[in-house]
């Protein structure tokens, strides 16, 4: 069986595989027993006199049976192992159910057996591989023209390697998904193999694959149904802004609003100046902890697909800060990029400002860093991503749009979509289309994943702990 990485790694004896079941022949067995359960199921109710007076304490047992043994044939067509975990606790739950029985609680008892069902064929989770930082780091460096390649490097993401480790995929996993953000890293001539690789790997775990920010030039590598063992539907969500670093110049009626951003702040003493975040001192470190705090929803980290973590540990490297003060030298705002393409690419991880901060903060700051990729010969520049810049620019929108538009807005207290891509759009820099491809019979399954895994606040560390990646 193909693991999630090549590299050796210890797994608990609850994490273990027991019972492999993605074979044709536990397949038709599930099948037969879901059959003859509902057989009898329906003989019973027939026998009990339905509809005129059914007898329901007769017909719950099988009722309650038919329910087991659903919930395991639906694992097994799922292809999902059992661990000695799965099997472990679903014994303490036919235990306790028994006991439950002899102390004639059977409705507690029935729903214990219908739990332990479940319980045996849950999906199992791949471990997050932060020791694997480095190496993907170096991947990352030889990736090119891909803006999101850096957020592929994430403490809690789950990688898989081909076997020479030239080329990678970045994925976590939740609720019998993996879930890849953005697109393979590395070598690009190995991302077929790769893909096939991945996809018989998450097969053998029973996992299910969904894509969430692939680009437009990597949809063919998830376009065959048979290797992946389903098809996905590409559904497009946004686009990469991406600046032209040695055409970017500013001038014409088009940029007036970038250029009267930067005038305010020049106007109002702002300096600004970029430090490696591996050489922050405690002291400066301290001061950007406070800005990060302050902005809002600082004290928490989320996000998954377009995102770094670990802000100001200096756990990667290639980041780079760019921090605005004002006229008393006090810290405003900070930009964190990295680097990517040995170089040739720049992207903006993540903007923090302090409440009042003058405005044009942000202007300044990209623009300053545009300036600085200009002079090391840097290509692109990545601002962030795009989402759904469509709805957003259209004037008279249908009553579909208009839908989605609000349904957006639902999502505001965790990041104003709009006012980020009104931000964004003074640039002039939309670039190509990003998807997410998921299986349409999925759809409520798999938007609870990646809502939960984009969206779910994790509290941010505020010291550097060990060494960086």
């Amino acid at each position: 069986m193909l693991e999630p990485s090549a590299a050796t790694t210890h797994v608990r004896i609850a994490e273990r595989i027991a019972v492999h079941s993605d074979s044709r022949p536990a397949r038709l067995v599930s099948a037969a027993a879901v059959l003859l359960v509902a057989g009898w199921l329906v003989l019973l109710v027939a026998h009990s006199g339905y509809p005129k007076q059914p007898d329901f304490d007769e017909i719950l047992w099988p009722l309650t049976v038919l329910l087991c043994v659903g919930f395991i044939a639906r694992g097994i067509f799922l292809g999902r192992p059992v661990t000695y975990g799965h099997a472990a606790w679903a014994g303490v739950s036919v235990l306790v159910a028994l006991g439950a029985g002899v102390l004639q609680f059977e409705h507690a008892g029935d729903a214990l057996v219908v739990a332990a069902g479940l319980i045996l064929m849950w999906p199992t989770s791949a471990p997050a591989q932060p020791e694997a930082l480095a190496e993907v780091g170096a991947l990352v460096d030889r990736t090119g023209d891909d803006p999101l390649a850096a957020f592929a490097m994430h403490s809690l993401k789950s990688y898989y390697f081909n076997a020479d480790r030239t080329a990678a995929i970045a994925y976590r996993t939740r609720a019998g998904f993996a879930v890849v953000g953005g697109d393979p890293i590395g070598d690009e001539s190995r991302f077929p193999s790769l893909v096939q690789e991945f996809a018989a790997m998450c097969r053998s775990h029973g996992w299910r694959i969904a894509i969430l920010g692939c680009s437009e030039r990597r949809l063919s590598l998830w376009g065959d149904p048979h290797s992946l063992g389903h098809s996905l539907r590409a559904i497009a969500v946004g686009r990469d802004v991406v600046v032209d670093v040695q055409a970017f110049d500013m001038v014409g009626r088009k940029y007036r609003n970038l250029r009267q951003g930067m005038q305010r702040t020049h106007n109002a003493g702002v300096t600004t100046e970029i430090v490696d975040e591996r050489g922050l001192d405690g002291g400066l470190r301290a001061e950007l902890q406070q800005v990060m705090e302050l902005s809002h929803g600082g004290r928490f980290e989320r996000g998954f697909s377009m995102i770094l973590d670990g802000a100001l540990l200096g756990r990667y490297a290639g980041i780079r800060l760019i921090i605005a003060r004002d006229d008393r030298g006090v810290v405003q705002g900070f930009h964190r990029y990295a680097t990517t393409g040995g170089g040739t690419d720049i992207s903006l991880d993540v903007p923090w400002r302090r409440p009042g901060a003058p405005n044009g903060i942000d202007e300044r700051l990209t623009i300053d860093m545009i300036a600085l990729a200009r002079t090391e010969g840097a290509r692109r520049l990545s601002l962030a991503f795009a989402a759904f810049p469509e709805i957003f620019a259209e004037q008279d929108r249908t009553r579909v749009q208009e839908l989605c538009y609000s349904a957006i807005h639902v999502l505001d207290p965790l990041i104003a979509l709009e006012s980020l891509y009104r931000y964004l759009r003074k640039f002039h820099a939309l670039g190509d289309r990003r998807y997410v491809l998921v299986q349409m019979s999925t759809v409520p399954l798999v938007a609870f994943a990646l809502l939960s895994l984009e969206f779910t606040p994790r509290l941010r560390p505020k010291t550097a702990a060990g060494a960086p990646a």
